[in-house]
């Protein structure tokens, strides 16, 4: 049995710090090792007319699940296929066209030599990333990228500690290289994470939000101030638009607006809305970015604007509250 020895702080601490300078060290030590064979594999991924198949077992294999997602939401269409599972029927998942990227730190994992001739049969470009560079896996393939470290950042030198991480530093070397290549874009990456807060600021666009229809608090310059302030409540939204016919908005007029004229004690009941309107209210398009309608508010120091259409007319209205509630802002 093993026997757990008291707890103690410091060596924790030193230990931690020799992990990371292991790790760090193998990093850079891995830049180095790249070279026209790291070029050939980019070149093969980025003219691949199928997908990216990463394959990879144990530690290896979670390593690369996490390429095959980083390749995946970075323009390469890619997906993990576990070797032991593609022996038993999986592997009809590999097409002739794909690319397959394996991943074995000794480039000896059994599973995946199992599979090496039927791989090879397919017709695919067969990439290894592997420390072993006189390996089985290496024998077998077009490119080979090293992922050799000196030494693991266990104690004992064997559990997959630096090697791992030099696995998933390449990986995404990779995924950089290629988008880079592809041209690839925030809009791009937006379409790939829709839910995601980059996607809503990219995708989302004032018309997917504002209030329109009978939510649109709206009145002709000619109301009354009742006709006015019933509006204004009665959509909730702490403001009412004032437009003319051809539905051009002219002002607007807010609850901030109604505090004012009570403070200076105006006769309300005599007030039409185009008397009391703000004129030369904020507008927005209803096709502009919702971030931007965002950006109008946050320099204005408001919490609404109107929404127009691509001729000018009064479609909608935003404020802030709709914006929080998309995660927008």
């Amino acid at each position: 049995m093993n026997t757990i020895r008291p707890f103690d702080a410091e060596r924790a601490l030193a230990l931690a710090a020799r992990t990371l300078e292991i790790e760090a060290r193998a990093l850079l030590g891995l830049a180095a090792k790249q070279g026209p064979a790291f070029a050939q594999a980019v070149q093969a991924m980025l003219g691949c007319r199928g997908r990216v198949v990463v394959m990879g077992m144990g530690k290896s294999g979670h390593v690369g699940r996490k390429v095959a997602a980083t390749l995946a939401s970075t323009g390469t269409p890619a997906m993990f296929v576990h070797p032991a599972e593609a022996s038993h029927g999986d592997l009809g998942m590999v097409i002739k066209g794909d690319v397959v990227l394996a991943i074995s730190n000794s480039g000896e994992s059994e599973e995946l030599a199992a599979i090496l001739p039927a791989i090879r049969r397919i017709g695919v470009t067969f990439v290894a990333m592997t420390g072993g560079a006189d390996s089985t896996l290496a024998r077998h393939a077009d490119v080979v990228l090293s992922s050799a470290v000196e030494e693991e950042a266990c104690p004992l030198n064997l559990a997959p500690t630096a090697s791992t991480t030099a696995q998933m530093a390449l990986g995404d070397a990779l995924a950089v290289a290629l988008l880079d290549a592809r041209g690839f874009k925030e809009e791009d990456f937006a379409r790939s994470h829709p839910g995601g807060t980059l996607g809503r600021k990219l995708l989302m666009h004032v018309g997917d939000l504002m209030r329109s229809g009978p939510a649109l608090p709206c009145v002709p310059p000619a109301a009354t101030f009742n006709e006015l302030l019933r509006e204004m409540t009665g959509k909730g939204l702490g403001f009412a638009a004032v437009a003319d016919e051809q539905s051009r908005p002219l002002g607007i007029f807010t609850d901030g607006d109604l505090r004012r004229l009570i403070e200076r004690g105006a006769d309300l009941r005599a007030l039409t809305a185009a008397e009391v309107m703000h004129q030369a209210p904020r507008l927005v398009r209803a096709d502009a970015l919702a971030v931007e309608a965002a950006g109008v508010m946050e320099q204005h120091r408001i919490t609404s604007v109107l929404v127009v259409d691509g001729e000018g007319r009064l479609v909608g209205a935003l404020n802030s509250n709709d914006l929080m509630r998309a995660k927008v802002i």
